[in-house]
């Protein structure tokens, strides 16, 4: 899994882009997550919790994307994907997979993560 994170010059947003089957993460990082620290601060203790072994799942409800965690995987989705709502497309269209959920491993995502925060830091 590749990724970049970037700040636009002139509007002062961070964006992040991830490869291929990803990109939905990097809408969450990006719009979900934001440069908001108490949320990272509660996801890495959630992780750490996972990694312990004194929790088995842990999940963030998010505006448009929702977070899933257990001990060996990160899931990001749309939430329109786990409510259940049909999305009215016609025929010829359907969104792309890797834009509305992505899987990977718990410790790429935490690195990832920690990535973002440093990106974070360094960029203010």
């Amino acid at each position: 899994m590749e990724y970049e994170f970037r700040r636009n010059t002139l509007t002062g947003t961070v964006l992040a882009n991830f490869s291929m089957d990803h990109e939905v993460l990097g809408f969450w990082f990006a719009e979900e997550l934001g440069e908001n620290r108490d949320k990272y601060t509660e996801i890495c203790q959630a992780i750490a919790q996972l990694q312990s072994t004194r929790l088995s799942q842990w999940r963030w409800v998010g505006k448009a994307l929702s977070l899933e965690l257990d001990c060996e995987q990160a899931r990001v989705f749309a939430n329109e994907l786990e409510n259940g709502e049909e999305l009215d497309f016609d025929e010829s269209m359907s969104l792309y997979d890797g834009e509305s959920e992505a899987f990977c491993g718990l410790e790429d995502f935490n690195e990832a993560l920690v990535k973002w925060r440093e990106f974070l830091d360094e960029t203010r």
